[in-house]
């Protein structure tokens, strides 16, 4: 693959695939895949790499309703951005949000109840491991990883699988060796992302969980934790901070959402990630963008931001996008940037318009994204009445927001 390039506004605006969008108040052009492979047309998982190292394939997640769900029977699609066209692999339904495009072979990489696959544009899906009998028992694999990252040494690929009411994190080997499990846990335990540069650590989240027989609901009590390979789970924050604290909180996810009193503000934390230098990024609900060092407990609030749902910081650590989804406020559903470095931001789209209630499953995110050093940003839009992916150029959100170095 070659370096990674920057796409220009010529890259969209001569492209037959897109129809630029103009935000209403802002002003601020984003431009929509229109061509479609699929009804429904989602941007990946915000940690997850989407567009190829040269600019010229864009993956995405294609459904088709009313089949399929968040959890299990979308598909994957990839739109070439040279030659035009958009092509959908119905043979990738995929776990979760597990697909990864490998930013240095091309490969995409996804998880289904048989195993962990990969395949290229040109070459058959591919069985890159799976469990075996001696681990399943005769039980059915309902998660191999809520999304799959690469070590660090590109020797193995992340699980934090579900096999009965168990947990287990650990690694599959790229070779096809066995897959080596860190750590068998009985409550949820997600999204796990190795260190970007440490092949022996894993970042992951204690979940909310709903009962299988009951349906009851457990609320998380502390969210993020720490693993290293050949140990166990610890927290990142082992210890709650001292003084009251109040919260309401409640999961969107339910098909009636529950509001729980929190009184820990380590429960309010949430969709984290690892930033380019291995610091922990996360949403602190309620509050904003949060961030600390490993091996750190004093965290640094970087971006306040009352309604921020997901976000995502670009390799330079510069720049924020993020999202805010605020249940009570659906006209304050919106797309932002934030200039770090500026402290100023614009909204790429300043109301999101709410998907219809019978795609609520296929999980109606914008998880917006910045495509590593191609200069730009890809989300999951609704504006246009449907559910389109869509990318806009950050060098247009530095010129609104300012550069510090002019």
């Amino acid at each position: 693959m070659t370096d990674s390039i920057p796409l220009s506004e010529r890259t969209f605006r001569d492209s037959s695939l897109f129809t630029p969008w103009r935000d209403p108040k802002t002003g601020v052009v984003s431009f929509i895949l229109t061509t479609r492979a699929a009804p429904v047309q989602q941007a990946f998982y915000y940690v997850n790499p989407s567009l190829s190292a040269d600019g010229r394939y864009y993956w995405f997640y294609a459904s088709f309703p009313p089949a399929g769900h968040s959890h299990y029977g979308r598909c994957l699609a990839v739109a070439d951005l040279d030659q035009q066209t958009v092509r959908w692999f119905p043979e990738t339904q995929f776990l979760n949000s597990s697909p990864l495009l490998d930013g240095v072979t091309g490969e995409i990489y996804w998880a289904n109840p048989s195993g962990i696959w990969k395949r290229s544009l040109e070459e058959e899906p591919r069985l890159v491991n799976r469990f075996s009998a001696g681990v399943t028992k005769n039980r059915s694999v309902t998660r191999y990883a809520t999304h799959l990252t690469l070590s660090a040494d590109r020797k193995a690929l992340n699980i934090d699988a579900v096999i009965g009411d168990e947990t287990l994190i650990g690694q599959a080997p790229l070779n096809g060796d066995e897959i080596e499990i860190w750590q068998r846990i009985e409550r949820n335990y997600d999204h796990a992302q190795f260190h970007p540069k440490d092949s022996e650590l894993v970042l992951l989240a204690q979940e909310n969980e709903v009962d299988r027989r009951t349906g009851a609901y457990r609320q998380k009590d502390n969210r993020l934790w720490l693993i290293r390979r050949g140990g166990e789970l610890f927290p990142v924050y082992p210890h709650a901070p001292s003084g009251p604290y109040e919260a309401t909180t409640s999961n969107s996810h339910l098909q009636e959402p529950v509001k729980v009193q929190v009184a820990d503000p380590r429960a309010m934390h949430g969709h984290e990630w690892w930033s380019a230098s291995g610091d922990i990024w996360y949403i602190h609900y309620q509050t904003g963008v949060e961030k600390v060092p490993v091996g750190e407990t004093t965290p640094t609030l970087v971006w306040p931001h009352r309604t921020v749902s997901h976000a995502h910081l670009d390799p330079s650590e510069r720049y924020l996008v993020l999202d805010a989804l605020p249940s009570e406020k659906p006209e304050e559903r919106q797309v932002t940037f934030a200039n770090l470095a500026t402290g100023r931001s614009v909204d790429i789209v300043s109301s999101l318009p709410v998907p219809h209630p019978e795609l609520k499953k296929y999980h109606i995110h914008p998880h917006p994204q910045f495509c590593g050093q191609h200069g730009v940003i890809a989300y999951t839009t609704t504006v246009l009445g449907s559910v389109d992916v869509a990318f806009t150029l950050v060098d247009d959100l530095i010129r609104v927001t300012g550069d510090a170095a002019s």
